[in-house]
C-alpha cells in the first residue's frame, strides 16, 4: 500500500465525523456515557475499515462519494451498524440524527450539510503534510478529538465547493445549523 494511503492518516478525519455523529446522540440523551463510546468506537473502526482502499490523500476528491455518510429516506448502513452494536434500532437513529445529512470525510477536510439545500460546512480541515512527515494536530485538540476548523488546504476547488457551483441550482432555504464546538 502507498505510504499516502496508510490507514492511520484518515484517523483525525474519521475521529471529527464520528465526533459530529455523536454529539446528536448525546444531545438528545437517549444513550448513556458507555453506550455513546461504543457507537463511536464502533463507528471508527467501521469507517476506518470501509475507507481504507478507498482512501486518496494525493487525490482528495477522489472516493468522495464512497466516502459520504448519508441519511436521508434512508439510514446510512454503517452508521446503521454501529447503532445496532449498543442496541438502537433504525427508528431510534432516525429521531436522534438529522433527517436530512450528508457528510463528506475526505482526507484533509471533513464537511456536512444538514437539508437537501442547506449550507455545507466544514468540520475538519487540515494541510497536507510532506511524505514520511507526523501529521500536524488539529488546532486547538492535541489531541485531535475536537472538530476544529485548520487553514485553508489550497486554493484549488474542494470536492463540495464543486457540488456548490455545478450541482445545485434550487435556491437555498433556511435551516437551523448545530454549533460544533470543541
Amino acid at each position: 500500500m502507498h505510504t499516502l494511503c496508510a490507514r492511520g492518516t484518515m484517523k483525525p478525519e474519521i475521529t471529527a465525523a464520528v465526533g459530529f455523529l455523536s454529539r446528536f446522540l448525546r444531545i438528545k440523551g437517549h444513550v448513556n456515557d458507555r453506550q455513546l463510546q461504543t457507537f463511536s468506537q464502533s463507528l471508527q473502526d467501521i469507517l476506518a475499515e470501509q475507507y481504507k482502499h478507498h482512501w486518496f490523500p494525493d487525490r482528495p476528491c477522489k472516493g468522495s462519494g464512497y466516502r459520504c455518510i448519508r441519511i436521508n429516506h434512508k439510514m446510512d448502513p454503517l452508521v446503521w451498524q454501529a447503532g445496532q452494536r449498543i442496541g438502537l434500532t433504525i427508528q431510534q437513529l432516525y429521531l436522534l440524527l438529522p433527517s436530512e445529512l450528508t457528510l463528506w470525510v475526505d482526507p484533509f477536510e471533513v464537511s456536512y450539510r444538514i437539508g437537501e439545500d442547506g449550507s455545507i460546512c466544514v468540520l475538519y480541515e487540515s494541510q497536507p503534510a510532506a511524505v514520511g512527515a507526523p501529521a500536524p494536530a488539529t488546532a486547538g485538540s492535541p489531541s485531535g478529538n475536537s472538530a476544529a476548523v485548520g487553514p485553508m488546504v489550497d486554493s484549488h476547488i474542494s470536492c463540495k465547493e464543486e457540488l456548490m457551483v455545478l450541482g445545485r441550482t434550487s435556491p437555498s432555504k433556511a435551516y437551523n445549523m448545530m454549533t460544533v464546538s470543541s
